[in-house]
């Protein structure tokens, strides 16, 4: 098995988008803490709720 199969995509794309993913997070970090940090707000005070 090679290392680059022409079917499918290559070790260069996959390495290219997991880098592209972990830029996008880390510029993201901040507003994606406090988004999920609402989201699970949200779920307890509505799980207290019932």
């Amino acid at each position: 098995m090679s290392l680059r199969d022409e079917s499918g995509i290559g070790v260069v794309e996959v390495i290219l988008i997991l880098v592209v993913l972990i830029g996008l997070v880390i510029i993201f970090k901040s507003q994606l803490t406090s988004l999920v940090e609402t989201i699970f707000q949200k779920i307890t005070s509505e799980s207290a709720g019932i």
